[in-house]
């Protein structure tokens, strides 16, 4: 297939226009956003996005789970179409660009195709997923995941957030409850724009990441048991303290992550101590652990090692550990093709580049499995992200979304 010349690009300042047009909805309240999925605020980012779209000839579907696909035809109806998206919801105090720069890049490709009068032999088609995030309604890439087969839809249905609303009401209420069947579309490639979400790009000083693997992670919900007694009166020999157990879990999920690197982590990031008193030595602790790598003979090497080691440092100070696997996903790795698209788009382009693995989940992540699937990723602030601080340049954005152009083009076929 014939690749783009290298002076096809986006209109930089439209994408940033519009970026900027739809962070006026759902402001929050330090600079970024507040738009969670199924709220009012959603309902009207989604109804921007149907104008948009609309104006730049699409035509929407949109299915049960609220997933919306704009389509711009091709020259052959018998071609299956390039799809290429993210996400509009955000977390409770999420920023600007996480998701919504890889469904208004999408939709500049199209613009931009319409500006330079260029047909595709393929569809193109952008979609926005419902309920990436999982904030509100756990877990994430929750839509997705239905369309990948991953999740039922009668289950996702039945999601409730924090004040006991139900997914399937909440989706009907805003009235982005579609007609499709979910995970009936389907796709020659898919291809998603996103922000890093980490330092790695902006450290390296490179324009573009070229996604080869997600993560894969396991969630292990661990549960030290000892003896509730009083801080004062307690001899240290006597104590069955299981925030000693806790502190020596810690240090040994670090220890697992290190010595597995490169492109391992692990850490605990919920605690619950009872009885959390001050003056009583803790009888229990529960707390997650979180562990991902992109590599799944590594990643469960390490949940081995986690579930051996454990109860015998639990057991030498007297406290007993138990534990279970409560979320888990095993790494993709995307499409070798999709990937060398945007690799070569990068390259024909004169970006800075580096191969890169997504330390964060994203519905790319399960579409992976229905279909051929690549990521580009361009650099944020300091690598930070689900924050109001949230930050990228209009060069990284335009970067990003010019590799994403090429890519999704040449794959589209130009006719």
């Amino acid at each position: 297939m014939a690749a783009p010349g290298e002076n096809l690009k986006i209109n930089a300042d439209r994408l940033w226009d519009s970026l900027m047009e739809m962070a006026k909805i759902g402001p929050g309240i330090a600079g970024g956003n507040n738009r969670q999925t199924l709220t009012d605020e959603d309902a009207e980012g989604r109804a921007l996005f149907q104008s948009w779209c609309e104006d730049a000839g699409c035509t929407m579907g949109v299915d049960q789970m609220g997933n919306m696909f704009a389509r711009r035809e091709g020259t052959d109806p018998d071609a299956l179409p390039v799809y290429v998206g993210s996400h509009l919801d955000t977390q409770p105090t999420g920023g600007k660009y996480d998701g919504v720069l890889g469904v208004l890049g999408g939709l500049e490709v199209i613009r931009s195709l319409n500006d330079l009068g260029i047909q595709t032999r393929h569809p193109i088609v952008v979609t926005n997923w419902t309920n990436e995030e999982g904030t509100r309604y756990a877990p994430a890439m929750l839509a997705s995941g239905v369309f990948a087969g991953k999740h039922t839809q009668e289950w996702a249905y039945d999601k409730v957030d924090a004040e006991g609303k139900r997914f399937g009401d909440e989706l009907e209420r805003i009235g982005w409850k579609g007609d499709e069947v979910v995970g009936a579309r389907k796709m020659h490639a898919f291809f998603e724009l996103h922000i890093e979400q980490g330092p790695i790009l902006e450290a390296e000083g490179k324009d573009v990441g070229v996604v080869t693997h997600g993560q894969g992670l396991r969630w292990i919900e661990c549960t030290v048991t000892g003896k509730e007694s009083h801080t004062g009166s307690t001899p240290m020999h006597m104590r069955r303290n299981a925030g000693r157990g806790l502190a020596l879990i810690t240090e040994l999920v670090h220890e697992i992550a290190m010595k597995n690197q490169p492109g391992a982590v692990g850490a605990i990031g919920h605690v619950d101590v009872y009885p959390n008193s001050r003056n009583i030595i803790p009888g229990k602790v529960v707390f997650t652990i979180d562990m991902r790598t992109h590599l799944l003979d590594k990643l469960n090497g390490m949940v081995d090692e986690l579930m051996a080691r454990a109860p015998e440092l639990c057991e030498g100070i007297g406290v007993e550990f138990s534990a279970e696997i409560v979320g888990q996903f095993d790494p993709p790795a995307f499409d070798e093709g999709c990937v060398a698209a945007v690799r070569n788009a990068a390259e024909r382009l004169g970006y800075s580049h580096i191969d890169i693995i997504s330390g964060a989940g994203h519905d790319a992540c399960w579409i992976n499995d229905v279909a051929p699937t690549a990521m580009v990723m361009c650099p944020c602030v300091d690598g930070l992200s689900h924050n109001e601080a949230e930050e990228i340049s209009p060069e990284w954005a335009a970067a990003g979304c010019n590799v994403l152009f090429h890519a999704v083009v040449e794959t589209a076929e130009i006719v």
